[in-house]
Parts: C-alpha cells; structure tokens; sequence
C-alpha cells in the first residue's frame, strides 16, 4: 500500500474518531473545568499546549498528522516532542499538551522531580501504557504491557530466575562465544566494512533464545518475523488491509508464538535445566504459585526477546557511531581494554566486566545520548496532578527521558560524547551545574521504581562483551555519515545500519 493512501485513511479516522470524542466529552469537560475554578484552580494549571489548541477536531487531526510524518521521516517521531517544548514566543518548557489518535497526551521532562517520581513511586491511579498496536503485538499477557500492579508483580517474580547469577554468568559466556565468532573469526578483509546492526541483531538474538529456550528450537529461525514485529509496533492500526506492515507483524507473531507452543510441547516431556523454559515448566509441574500458563509464557518469551535484542542492538550501534566520532575516547578504552593483560581468544568472565570501569562509563554515555526509549507513558485512571500540572482522567503522562538526558541543567554539555562525566570523584560545580550528585547524574535509561527493565544487566554486558571485542581487534571509523534515521522504527536508529570501516590491529 502506498504511504499516501495510508495517510489519508488515518487522518479521515482520527477526523471521525477526534470529532466523536469532543462531542461526547465536551460537556464532562466543560463541568471539570467549572470545578477547578470553584476549587481556585484556573487554565494556567493545565499543561501549556500549542497554537491551535481548543480547535477541536482539527488540532486533533493536525497534531495526529505531523506525528506520523516526522515518524515516516528520517528525522524520527521525537523531532515532533522537541518542537513542541518551544513555545510559540520562542521559550522553552518542561512540559507540554497535545492529541494524538484522539487521546490527549502531556509530555513532561523527566527532569523534574514531580514527574520522574511518577515512575519511581508506581502509584495506582497512574497505569502503564503503551500503543495499542504494541500491546496487540506482544500480547494481552506481556509484562510489558501488564496494567495491573499485582499481576505485574507476579511476572516479575516468575521471570526472576532468568536474572540470577548463574544464569547471568551463562549469558555472557553464551554472548561473547558468538561475538568473537561473528567479529574475530568472520570478520572483513582489511579495512573492511561491517554493518554493525546486523551484527549486533545476529549475535545478541542467537545468545537470547539459547538463554530462553536451549535446544532444536524454530526460534532460531525466526530472526526475520522478531524484526517484522517490532517494525510493526507503532504501525497503522490496519489489521485487514492486505500488505500493511500491522497486519505483516500480527502475522509473524502467530509464527513465533507456533514456535513457542512447540517448544513448551517437547520441553513439557524433555526438561533442560539451564533455560528459562524449562524453569518455567518445572515451577508449573510442581503446583508453584507463580507458575504461568502457555499463553503467559508465549507472550512473555516473545516480549523478552524483543526487550533484549532489537534495543541493545540498536544501543550498540550507537555507541560504535559516538566511538567513531571520538577516536581519542576508543584510544583510551583500547588501552584499557588491553591493560586487562588478556590474551588470545580468551573468553570473557563477569569478573573480566567488572573490570572495565572506563569502558562501563562510556556504556552509560551511550546508553544516555541514544536514549532508545524516549519516554515511558502512564494513563491517569483519574484527575490529579502531576509535576504541578493538572491531568484529567483518560490523559495519557508521557515521562520524557530525553529530555531529561539532554537537559544541560543535568547534564554538562548534553551534545558531547563524554563518558568522564560518569566519574565518581567529580565534585563541585562547572558553570552553574553541580556535578559528583547522584541525584544529578540520574539516568533513566530503563525505567525507574518497581518496573525498571529486568533485562538492564544483560544490556550492559552484551554492550561491554561487544566493545571490548572490536576495540582490543580493530580501530574504525563510519563508513557512512548519514545521520538520518531509519522510518518507522519503533527505536530511533541510524537508517544505514552504522556500517563501520574496520582496521586491525597488530599486537606484535
């Protein structure tokens, strides 16, 4: 399907939707508006919006238009949150209102305390929430779609054992066996290219699924239907248009969860003690009280590996594009790296990780200029007040990360690669800034309170596993310098792959 044709039919439906939405809710509106006044609270109390606001359905419609085009550009959707924090006489904000889809949304930076304890505290009027098309991709049980409190809780506690230690430990070794295969015994000629988002995808998807389901699994096989989800996510919402890339995705999701259901059949009658399927199954067999049904296990394996390989593949190829742009910083983790005295095709240890105290800085930095979650939304289940602002009940809070990370109140020189900033002894103040603060140097890279990312240790070591593979191997340098980034992608990534030109490195 054309994208034009494609447009049109989403604008006509949010025109239809956004025009049935003022209609039924004006007069509720209009009597919570007359409350608040009574109770002394006036217009300034709402979240700012921009020009244009109060138009009805247009505004609805326009606003809900420039999302999709910046989002099917290569400018990325969040070049429309980034206009909208500059008012219209040319001041900056913290926090703004707009329509999207015929719900309203508030963006609010994370910077500000009232808003990032909105996530730390978990509190019950405010549920998590995502895009519809997400949550029918992942599947009603996914935890990371779950609005419940307690059942989320008892995800958590289900998934745990995947998180342990041992089980920790095996990831890594499972991760950076593939790594050096993939890196050191398949690499390019010499000074040849490598695009660094296949590799990435190809490695930490293999290391992932063995993690989740070891043995003949047909998930090995079914890399290409993972990234059609995920390309899916944030897709019209066209379930029964014949080549829509929703209905590509639900497609592929039905071919995965078949591979799941297979692999619960045989793991049901052949156990194997050392992946998460197993562990799930055993917990079922002995009556736990956390055990999950099939359909729970289906959508939480898919959402795990999705979780855990398209963003921290997406976060390595960032960081090899900053490294690319700062040589003396990949010089500096290079002597590091070869600093451990490791030799060979050695094969890396936790103990080996945590070691690597500049290079899990410059993770951090990477982690906090990509930012491959913009912001984590929450519904209000009822009227409160959020960061100061008034939110009525329905309204989507949208806690703005970027905004955070790129706040130079937070962070010095936001725009600079610098993974110094992350050291310890660093007291006192620069330009106005504090710095040394925990409470300054706060990252909210994976969530924050009771729904922070399970998975956030895994990420940090594929990251640090990969790195320090091509850094002790290979200096390079961007093959290509497009900064556009890819259209459509649920995760902002560079459109090219990050193909990047590799030089060995003689250690004699």
């Amino acid at each position: 399907m054309e994208p034009w044709v494609a447009l049109v039919l989403l604008l006509i439906l949010v025109a239809s939707w956004s025009w049935w939405k003022m209609i039924s809710s004006s007069s509720s509106c209009k009597s919570r508006r007359r409350s608040n006044c009574e109770q002394g609270d006036d217009e300034a109390a709402f979240p700012p919006a921009g020009a244009g606001a109060g138009a009805g359905w247009w505004w609805e419609w326009r606003e809900t238009a420039w999302f999709v085009a910046e989002h099917g550009s290569g400018r990325g959707f969040y070049n429309f949150v980034q206009a909208r924090y500059v008012g219209t006489n040319g001041s900056s904000s913290c926090c703004f209102r707009t329509a999207l889809f015929g719900r309203v949304h508030v963006f609010v930076s994370a910077a500000l305390p009232g808003a990032s304890r909105v996530l730390a505290s978990d509190p019950p009027h405010l549920a998590k929430r995502y895009a519809r098309t997400a949550a029918d991709l992942l599947g009603p049980h996914s935890i990371l779609c779950c609005t419940s409190h307690s059942r989320h809780r008892l995800l958590r506690r289900a998934l745990a054992p995947l998180f342990s230690l041992p089980s920790t430990a095996a990831f890594a070794a499972s991760f950076d066996r593939r790594a050096t295969a993939r890196l050191l015994l398949a690499a390019p000629a010499p000074a040849g290219v490598l695009l660094a988002l296949d590799a990435a995808l190809e490695i930490s998807y293999g290391a992932i699924c063995e993690m989740l389901v070891a043995g003949d699994s047909k998930l090995a096989m079914l890399q290409g239907d993972v990234f059609a989800v995920t390309q899916a996510m944030l897709a019209l919402p066209l379930r029964c248009l014949p080549g829509s890339r929703f209905r590509r995705g639900l497609h592929a999701r039905k071919r995965i969860t078949a591979a799941i259901r297979d692999d619960i059949i045989r793991t049901r009658n052949a156990p194997n003690d050392h992946d998460l399927l197993s562990v799930l199954m055993q917990r079922r067999q002995a009556g736990h009280p956390d055990a999950l049904t099939d359909e729970q296990i289906e959508d939480n394996i898919l959402t795990l590996i999705i979780a855990g390989q398209v963003t921290t593949a997406t976060a390595i190829t960032w960081m090899l594009k900053y490294l690319s742009d700062n040589p003396q910083i990949q010089d500096k983790l290079r002597a590091e790296a070869l600093g451990l005295g490791l030799k060979g095709d050695y094969p890396l240890t936790l103990q080996h990780l945590n070691k690597m105290d500049y290079a899990y800085k410059a993770v951090k930095e990477s982690l906090r200029m990509a930012t491959i979650v913009s912001w984590f939304p929450r519904v209000a289940l009822k009227d409160c007040q959020v960061a100061g602002f008034h939110i009525q009940k329905d309204w989507i809070i949208n806690v703005d990360a970027r905004a955070l990370h790129y706040d130079p109140a937070v962070f010095h020189n936001p725009t600079v690669f610098d993974p110094s900033r992350f050291n310890d002894d660093e007291e006192g103040e620069e330009d106005g800034v504090k710095k040394g603060s925990a409470q300054q140097r706060r990252l909210l890279v994976f969530g924050a309170g009771g729904r922070t990312c399970l998975g956030m240790n895994l990420a940090k070591i594929m990251m640090l596993i990969f790195l320090h593979r091509l850094v002790t191997n290979f200096r390079w340098e961007m093959a290509d310098d497009d900064p556009s980034l890819e259209k459509w992608a649920m995760f902002p990534r560079l459109k090219n792959g990050c193909p990047i030109v590799l030089t060995p490195i003689n250690h004699s």
